[in-house]
């Protein structure tokens, strides 16, 4: 990609980057005026939406340009007079990502700004109550993404099942988690894991101020997706999140090992050569515009750019968070983790070319999961004498799905907390495809977000508008909003849930219809251990 072609997609071709401080950048969503709240730093305006009052954009730190940039965030300065909170603010800086096209409309396309630190809020009642709080921590790795995609909206949570719903935009890739530390000499020495500490600095708003928007700040519940996930589970192993979250909720993602801060070193030094940088110089990095450091993320001749992860610091993040056993920080802390059954199906490059016979599917996972000829034939057997009506295709996306990072990651983590106890773990795993394309997404990465919100009507570009879709949403959303509530999401719509146990495996199979498995496809995981290394 030419600088033409980058400044294109991260101007007018796509989100616009805002440079002066502005208050909300998004269209104002529908609604009358709603109640205000004082807060810690002011009062703000929400807005009334059937039934929900909705607050958005509400700044929890100050603007990170300039000589913030990199550096831990600090409180917003306090205002005067009301606030209006009517409309989500702009994201963190960052590059167009590419999604399959159904995701597309109902992802957010807000413009990019680095005064980006800002919560969005959704109650029942602003008043001061004592309802749950359910924190979401947005997707699209440690690089993009951002609170404003429709699925995330928390309206029918707190409608439907009387809880507060937070979701927090934070610093992403460079902006969030370049590692300066070893650098940059005494000024940067906090310069680390600035994403996750912003983070923290909305959960230390949560804390400070959720009472008068009706939540316990005493019952609190962090729950993300793929990316998502993976700051869920970086939050269980940091001090300084302790104490300002209760549970936690991972969806297709985790965190067993972070970056070594030897290796961070060394991204960062990349970044800086790329940019015509010396080591030392971070107060001139700190000066460059927002589209000279993105531009700089991708190392020219398609090599390696730099690598955004939360960083082993030693101090914000002592230790890997799950390597080699759980950290005893989040030992109290239950956990809801999963995946779904074809995650790789989300990506715009995944092949959906049927193979034509067995052969073909062995050839196939030779070729995907760089296996030999006869560990292919023992997966290919195995496989589809487990799943007979699964077709060949399906059987290659769900064996590719098993081998990579998703299940292997979402796995390990489950059977290394669960050990370390005494908080439960519940497993879950989602089969349910969808319909739309047809049927090509199946049980994408992702899929499982409009459920867990109850927010499969607006999320029709993926999930359709089926019958079968508000049913299992309503399990499912009931399951999490319990786990929120008391640390157990079992109800009357679903089987008994069990906690998981690395022994036992007890998983929640969510589909048209659910079930209790233990240990589902043990034959398949065991082979696939076997031949890939994989656990």
């Amino acid at each position: 990609m030419d600088r033409r072609q980058f400044l294109h997609l991260t101007g007018i071709g796509g989100a616009a980057f805002i440079t002066t401080p502005v208050r909300v950048f998004a269209q104002l969503s529908k609604g009358s005026p709603g109640a205000i709240v004082e807060t810690g730093a002011g009062r703000v305006r929400g807005l009334l939406v059937d039934g929900v009052q909705t607050f958005k954009a509400i700044p929890y730190g100050a603007s990170t340009t300039g000589a913030r940039r990199f550096l831990p965030p600090v409180k917003v300065a306090p205002w005067t007079g009301v606030r209006d909170a009517f409309a989500i603010g702009p994201r963190s800086p960052q590059i167009p990502a590419a999604f399959v096209p159904e995701w597309q409309p109902l992802t957010g396309t807000e413009p990019m700004s680095e005064d980006c630190l800002h919560l969005n809020v959704w109650t029942p009642a602003a008043a001061r109550g004592t309802r749950p709080v359910m924190v979401w921590l947005h997707g699209g790795g440690y690089t993009g993404g951002s609170p404003a995609a429709l699925p995330y909206d928390g309206a029918n949570l707190a409608r439907r099942h009387d809880v507060v719903v937070v979701s927090i935009t934070h610093r992403l890739n460079v902006f969030g988690f370049i590692y300066l530390a070893e650098l940059g000499g005494e000024r940067f020495a906090d310069a680390s894991n600035a994403g996750q500490k912003d983070i923290i600095a909305g959960l230390e708003w949560v804390r400070d101020n959720i009472d008068r928007f009706g939540g316990d700040p005493g019952n609190v519940t962090i729950f993300g997706q793929s990316g998502g996930a993976g700051k869920v589970s970086t939050l269980l192993g940091m001090p300084a999140a302790r104490g300002l979250f209760h549970r936690a909720i991972a969806q297709s993602g985790s965190a067993v090992t972070g970056m070594p801060s030897g290796t961070a070193t060394q991204n960062a030094e990349a970044l800086m050569s790329r940019l015509g940088l010396k080591p030392g110089q971070t107060g001139e990095l700190q000066q460059l515009p927002v589209e000279q450091v993105l531009a700089a993320m991708q190392a020219p001749g398609g090599g390696r750019g730099f690598a955004t992860s939360p960083v082993v610091d030693g101090s914000s993040l002592p230790r890997d968070v799950f390597n080699p056993t759980a950290t005893p920080l989040s030992a109290a802390i239950p956990l809801l983790i999963g995946s779904t059954e074809t995650e790789v199906t989300w990506s715009v490059n995944a092949d959906y070319t049927p193979p034509a016979d067995s052969a073909a599917l062995r050839a196939r996972i030779i070729r995907s999961l760089r296996v030999d000829d006869a560990r292919a034939r023992t997966l290919v057997d195995s496989y589809s004498e487990r799943r007979p009506r699964a077709s060949l295709l399906d059987l290659a996306l769900i064996m590719e799905t098993d081998a990579s990072g998703f299940r292997t990651g979402v796995d390990l983590e489950a059977e290394r907390k669960s050990a370390a106890g005494p908080a439960p773990v519940y497993m879950y795993r989602f089969q349910w495809y969808s319909p739309v394309s047809g049927g090509r997404l199946r049980a994408m990465h992702c899929m499982d977000i409009p459920f867990a919100f109850d927010n499969v009507d607006n999320s029709q570009a993926i999930v359709g508008n089926g019958a079968d879709r508000q049913p299992l949403a309503d399990r499912m959303s009931r399951a999490w909003v319990n786990f929120a509530r008391g640390g157990d999401p079992n109800h009357a719509g679903l089987p008994r849930w069990e906690p998981f146990t690395a022994e036992r495996r007890a998983t929640m199979m969510l589909d048209r219809e659910c079930r209790l498995a233990h240990d589902p496809y043990r034959d398949q995981r065991l082979a696939l251990a076997a031949a890939t290394g994989a656990r």
